[in-house]
């Protein structure tokens, strides 16, 4: 049976059974917004811990060393929060800005957020290519994730000022297949910027394989 605490742990997070009873926090308050509106469809707490938890803290598995780096992250198109809420209960000091376009779901990770004790996470419903365009949100993070939103290109057409300049990069949640196929040509269409994927990774139970996409400016 598959153990949340001793995977948090495995991946750096500071204090993982203060985790695991945030994210059964979490749990509860997702069924709940899920009975009003449909969030996901993954609900069951077995599911839960795997596919949405253990899949958004396999970023700190791949990127060990953030786990000690406190960096200022975007999260586009958040949805219910993953992963924005879920490393935001991992690691505290994280500066963390979840994104997303439909105000139901801003608003739930608001609300999240506020109830689960993460005052470092805020949460703006707007596209991300018109904050693109907002002086205050260009060149202000370290890293620029997203999980299961849109293809890389289209990722980076919309938020390539985000990033800062130098060091911030673009790492999104990817599986092989969509690695495979997006990566052919990106180089082309996203001009100073370089992009290369980690090693494949299965999440625990056999409940997939996954992989990260990186974009890291010349």
């Amino acid at each position: 049976m598959f153990e949340l605490t001793d995977f948090a742990a495995g991946c750096g997070v500071p204090d993982a059974a203060d985790f695991l009873r945030r994210m059964q926090e979490f749990h509860r308050l997702l069924c709940a917004e899920n009975a009003i509106h449909n969030l996901t469809r993954i609900v069951s707490p077995e599911e839960f811990a795997i596919k949405h938890v253990a899949d958004s803290l396999a970023l700190v598995r791949s990127f060990p060393e953030l786990a000690t780096a406190a960096p200022e992250v975007a999260d586009i198109g958040c949805g219910a929060g993953f992963p924005s809420i879920v490393l935001a209960a991992a690691f505290p000091d994280w500066r963390i800005t979840a994104i997303d376009s439909t105000g139901k779901k801003a608003g739930f990770v608001a609300r999240a957020a506020a109830e689960l004790g993460l005052p470092r996470l805020t949460a703006v419903q707007g596209r991300a290519v018109e904050l693109n365009r907002r002086r205050e949100f260009q060149c202000r993070f370290d890293l620029v994730t997203a999980r299961a939103v849109a293809a890389t290109g289209r990722l980076w057409r919309e938020c390539s000022r985000f990033p800062r300049r130098p060091g911030g990069r673009f790492i999104f949640y990817k599986t092989p297949g969509q690695a495979a196929e997006e990566l052919a040509g990106l180089a082309a269409q996203t001009p100073g910027w370089r992009w290369s994927a980690t090693p494949e990774f299965e999440l625990p139970e056999g409940a997939g394989r996954r992989l990260f996409v990186v974009g890291s400016a010349d």
